[in-house]
């Protein structure tokens, strides 16, 4: 077990990245048979070809999900992880062509690094090509190398997250597994503890310690300030089990590992987040619905506190590791 989601049976995660533009995706190939479903969230999501996730549609299968960074431009990158599919002989049957089935959601990370490099075809291709079933780097890697979280005060004052796995062996050979990107607008917390593990630093003292979000929002409200904003935050995440799940399934698991979000990101959900999870089951083993949702909220929750904890500084933006100064070996 390597405690990411490649833990679970047939599934591959590829990445690939440019560390210094600050951006990347990361996509998850799913084996043959593979159903699929959302939950979407956000006020501010970016996203391409979610249609064949809808209860109507006649597609029935899901051949990967990429995330990536690059806002609205690193839906591009999702063009090379079809044309790698299709050189692959996989994607819905036409009859003239195979058509491959790669739901994409994206976060905005322009601001960090370099703005004018965004995922695109060629990244998008780089990183199906590097997909194996080897456990996936974290922090900074994939879509998550641009990625920082706690900008309700500002993105000066956030911190950087990044992209984090986890998984659970529910025995009998089934398992469920999560990849998540995160980039919200609020702030990291560990549901364990309640600690903020990322987050607004204080900008009444130089961004030493978290400013308290409960008494900004309050003063804001009480002051009659206008809305926060822009829209460039997200929590984007893939959950992947080898359980059979419909389609229908598949949806009612990705709103239940919402919770994983919701636990994990306060506040979260907002209308300037584009919160958005997918679900992927291969349907290999017999697995009740209700089950796998409630292990999906739990290796959600970790893959976020994951995430944010080997995360590493850039753009003068500290890291947890920076300010909790964790032990050789912890995170």
């Amino acid at each position: 077990m390597t405690d990411s989601l490649v833990d679970v049976p047939g599934f591959k995660v590829g990445q690939a990245d440019d560390p210094v533009g600050m951006t990347g995706c990361s996509v998850v190939l799913a084996p043959p048979g593979t159903a699929g479903g959302l939950d979407q969230r956000g006020g501010a999501a970016g996203s391409r070809q979610l249609d064949p996730l809808g209860l109507t549609h006649v597609v029935e299968e899901v051949h990967a999900v990429l995330l990536a960074g690059g806002s609205a431009f690193g839906l591009e990158a999702a063009t090379g992880v079809a044309r790698w599919l299709e050189e692959h002989n996989t994607g819905f049957d036409v009859g003239v062509a195979r058509v491959p089935i790669v739901p994409t959601a994206i976060l905005f990370d322009l601001g960090l690094g370099e703005g004018a490099v965004r995922p695109d075809a060629a990244m998008g291709y780089a990183a199906c090509q590097a997909a194996s079933r080897q456990t996936p780097k974290q922090g900074n890697a994939g879509a998550g190398m641009g990625a920082t979280a706690g900008k309700l005060l500002g993105p000066q004052w956030g911190m950087k997250a990044g992209i984090g796995s986890a998984s659970r062996d529910l025995g009998h050979g089934l398992a469920v597994g999560a990849l998540v990107a995160v980039n919200p607008l609020g702030n990291v917390i560990d549901p364990a503890t309640g600690q903020v593990l990322a987050g607004a630093r204080d900008p009444e003292h130089d961004g030493e310690g978290f400013a308290d979000l409960d008494r900004v929002l309050r003063q804001r409200l009480e002051a009659g300030a206008p809305r926060f904003g822009p829209a460039e935050n997200t929590v984007i995440g893939v959950v992947a089990t080898n359980g059979k799940l419909t389609k229908r399934d598949c949806t009612r698991v990705a709103q239940m590992a919402q919770d994983g979000v919701a636990r994990t990101i306060r506040p979260a959900h907002t209308m300037f987040d584009g919160d958005t999870l997918f679900v992927l089951a291969s349907g290999e083993q017999p697995a009740d619905p209700i089950v796998i949702g409630a292990m999906a909220a739990e290796v959600v929750a970790e893959a976020i506190v994951r995430a944010v904890k080997l995360a590493e500084s850039a753009a003068g933006l500290p890291a947890w590791r920076d300010l909790a100064k964790p032990a050789a070996g912890e995170g």
